[in-house]
């Protein structure tokens, strides 16, 4: 009895070591990563043909203006100690100011982003809701007409230029037939009625009691939302139809036919069950690609989210709000990954193990 005792303190041990462990390498890898983002904007914004120090003093200010400005923003040092000096403004939650709005660029990624993250997660359910289903029946009629619509719907979402779907939707249901609202978020009537909680106006008007403004912000985001959502399904499709189409070949399934269990339990149940673990990621990476690759679309709706603030910065030279924007999109991929892997551990016990 004393052996097993021992014994199973000792495996409980080495679990609890190699959990701790494992999170160490975690936080580690995250930590990394994120240095290497931090390393690859500080070039950025060494390399490119803007300078920061006339982007804020003026093309008409005087040398000594000039020279007191760069020794303020610490262009004047060693590059590894202005870099030292990026990285710790960065932790701080320091981005510096933005020559186009006079505001701090965390206050202002902090004022768009939430538009792009309501913009971004309406197409990705609605992607998920269609794609899904749509991958897994395309997988089981393989080769038949649903299974080729499916794929040619998949191959046109893949190959059509985003800002031109996007200028033909204006086109054809804002323009002709009048079913969505136009461009920006909500009527210029409505703008700035309902105070920004959450800053996500669908869930804001509703908490306010103004449903007004909730169904024409609706109107106003169907269009982009359902543009992005046709390239969000085109993937999710594709590569559920690639994972169904692989487990409908293994053994299990057979098993299960045989046994005589419904078609609808061993397609919908277990199946699509074992593909749900990669289907995760497949999401997962699919919602970050609209978080960070909704600039055309919210430059053609004009919808005030971070792609659009990234975009006027870059026009305007304001380096500060570009590398802010960028390494704000950069730290959303580090943390869906993240969350990604997470939950393929809770629904993979395999992994556990």
């Amino acid at each position: 009895m004393a052996d097993l005792t021992k014994s199973g303190g000792g495996l409980s041990y080495r679990r609890h070591f190699a959990w701790t462990g494992k999170v160490a390498r975690t936080v580690a890898t995250v930590a990394t990563t994120f240095l290497g983002l931090l390393l690859v904007t500080f070039l950025i914004g060494r390399v490119v043909p803007v300078d920061p120090v006339l982007a804020a003093v003026g093309d008409h200010a005087s040398a000594t203006t000039y020279e007191r400005m760069r020794e303020q923003m610490g262009l004047n040092l060693p590059l590894w100690q202005q870099f030292a000096n990026y990285v710790g403004n960065i932790l701080r939650g320091d981005m510096g100011q933005s020559v186009l709005t006079a505001r701090p660029v965390l206050e202002d990624i902090g004022r768009v982003f939430p538009a792009t993250l309501e913009l971004a997660t309406v197409a990705t359910v609605l992607g998920i809701l269609i794609g899904v289903p749509a991958g897994v029946l395309a997988a089981v009629h393989e080769g038949k007409l649903i299974d080729q619509i499916v794929r040619f719907l998949g191959l046109i979402g893949y190959s059509v230029p985003v800002f031109w779907l996007g200028l033909v939707g204006l086109l054809v249901f804002y323009a002709k037939l009048g079913w969505v609202a136009g461009p920006g978020r909500v009527d210029f009537g409505y703008d700035g009625v309902v105070d920004p909680v959450t800053g996500l106006i669908l869930v804001d008007s509703l908490l306010q009691g103004e449903t007004g403004i909730f169904f024409n912000a609706l109107t106003h985001l169907a269009l982009p939302a359902c543009l992005l959502a046709y390239f969000s399904l085109a993937y999710i499709a594709r590569m559920t139809r690639s994972f169904m189409l692989e487990q409908l070949r293994q053994e299990y399934i057979v098993t299960a036919r045989v046994k005589g269990l419904p078609e609808r339990v061993v397609i919908w149940r277990h199946a699509l069950g074992n593909v749900a673990v990669p289907l995760v990621t497949v999401i997962a990476l699919s919602y970050a690609n609209l978080l960070e690759g909704s600039v055309l679309t919210e430059t053609i709706f004009a919808w005030p989210g971070l792609g659009q603030y990234i975009t006027n910065s870059l026009l305007n030279a304001d380096m500060n709000a570009v590398l802010g924007g960028t390494i704000v999109v950069g730290a959303v991929f580090i943390g869906i990954n993240l969350l990604s892997d997470m939950l393929y551990l809770t629904l993979d016990p395999r992994a556990r193990r």
